[in-house]
C-alpha cells in the first residue's frame, strides 16, 4: 500500500514547512507535531502511514521516540525515516538500529525525499 499520510515531528518551523511544501506538491497528507509528546498524541488521533523524524528536540529526541513507537506494539508498522542535520555515520547507524527504516541528512533533498517514500511502498 502506497503512503498517503505522513507525520513531521520537528521543532524546526521553517524546516516542517519545507517538508510540508515537498510532501504536499508530491500529493501526501501531511500533519506535523512539534516534540515527542505532542507526535503521540498526532500518530493516536491520525494513524499517519509514515513518519518524518527529527533528531535534535527538546524533551524526548528523536532516537528515544523512534524506540517507544517501535516498541509499541500497535504502533511499530508505522515506517519512520530519520530527518535530521546529524550527519555522522554513527548517528545513522544508531539511528536505524532505533528501528528507523532510513536516514535522510538536511537540508532535505526533494528527489531523494521522495524516491525513499516510494521505495517504502
Amino acid at each position: 500500500m502506497a503512503v498517503q499520510k505522513v507525520l513531521i515531528v520537528d521543532d524546526s518551523k521553517t524546516e516542517t514547512f519545507l517538508m510540508t511544501a515537498i510532501l504536499q506538491e508530491n500529493g501526501y497528507s501531511v500533519a506535523s507535531a512539534e516534540g515527542a509528546d505532542q507526535a503521540m498524541d498526532r500518530i493516536a488521533a491520525e494513524r499517519p502511514e509514515l513518519i518524518l523524524m527529527d533528531v535534535v528536540m527538546p524533551g524526548r529526541n528523536g532516537f528515544q521516540l523512534t524506540r517507544a513507537i517501535t516498541r509499541t506494539p500497535e504502533l511499530a508498522d508505522i515506517p519512520i525515516i530519520f530527518c535530521t542535520s546529524k550527519s555522522l555515520e554513527t548517528d545513522k547507524v544508531w539511528g536505524l538500529r532505533q528501528g528507523a527504516r532510513d536516514y535522510i541528512t538536511k537540508p532535505v533533498n526533494a528527489a531523494e525525499l521522495i524516491a525513499k517514500i516510494k521505495a517504502l511502498g
